[in-house]
């Protein structure tokens, strides 16, 4: 039988972690990574795409070099566009401007066309055996509200998904118990709390924090994942902190309901 926590209590405890994760050089170390990946336009997102559909990190291949990665031999470059900016002296030479001169083609690649050093990562997946039962219970408590879980391999690292439209939780196959568990109370509270919520960043939040306070109650604790994940979803570890203050009680509830309906699921196998 599920014992629940003080979810106060449990939501204190996932924003100290996030407080504490933001000072940690861990997070310092995944945020320098970071800042070498380009924001692409519009247009190089699509060219990307066009020529590497399964593409998730482009650099060149110097960059790659100083994250300690090569491009593996025989890797074909995926083209995108650059500006070709000079730079100008004025007269008096006491300051310098720009200027657009053109653009030029320039060669990236994907991190799958690399192999090195691994990268640092903001959410670490969990490892484990899940507790007996768990991940079987929470998917009958999505089944209970109409959504099949589905077991298969999942495009480009996806942990999770949940269909509105086809009534279905997709789970990664290939993960950890516990990592499976978590991503089920994840899309588990999509299920139950986003149907018609527009804010991707404000479901992500909710979601994952319900998740942490689901596997608290079941005896994991999903922090390495769940601090970063959801310090990524809001901006930042002050702007975590303020939503789930604001999200306390959707998040509060929802976790409610879903360990609730496993006590009565588990009482009545037993």
């Amino acid at each position: 039988m599920v014992k629940t926590s003080d979810h106060v209590d449990l939501l204190n405890k996932l924003t100290d972690g996030i407080a504490n994760l933001a000072s940690s050089s861990a997070w310092q170390d995944y945020l320098r990574t970071q800042s070498r990946f380009h924001d692409y336009s519009f247009n190089n997102t699509m060219l990307i795409a066009q020529q590497y559909p399964t593409a998730t990190k482009v650099a060149g291949f110097r960059t790659w070099l100083k994250l300690g990665r090569h491009v593996m031999r025989g890797e074909k470059a995926i083209w995108i566009v650059a500006p070709v900016i000079y730079r100008d002296s004025t007269e008096d030479n006491d300051r310098e401007s720009t200027s657009l001169h053109g653009f030029r083609y320039v060669p990236v690649f994907d991190i799958s066309q690399t192999e090195g050093d691994d990268l640092p990562e903001a959410c670490a997946k969990l490892s484990g055996q899940e507790p007996a039962g768990c991940y079987q219970a929470l998917a009958n408590v999505a089944g209970s509200h109409g959504f099949r879980v589905e077991d298969l391999s999942l495009p480009n690292g996806i942990n999770g998904l949940c269909s509105h439209k086809k009534w279905t939780i997709q789970i990664e196959a290939t993960n950890s118990g516990t990592q499976r568990v978590k991503t089920l109370a994840h899309e588990l509270t999509h299920a139950l709390l986003h149907e018609n919520e527009d804010d991707r960043q404000l479901a992500e939040l909710e979601a994952e924090s319900s998740a942490y306070v689901i596997c608290q109650a079941l005896g994991i604790d999903s922090g390495e994942y769940s601090f970063g994940y959801v310090t990524l979803w809001a901006g930042g570890s002050t702007e975590a902190t303020t939503k789930i203050r604001m999200s306390a009680e959707r998040i509060q509830k929802t976790a409610a309901t879903i360990l609730s309906e496993l006590d009565v699921l588990w009482v009545r196998a037993s």
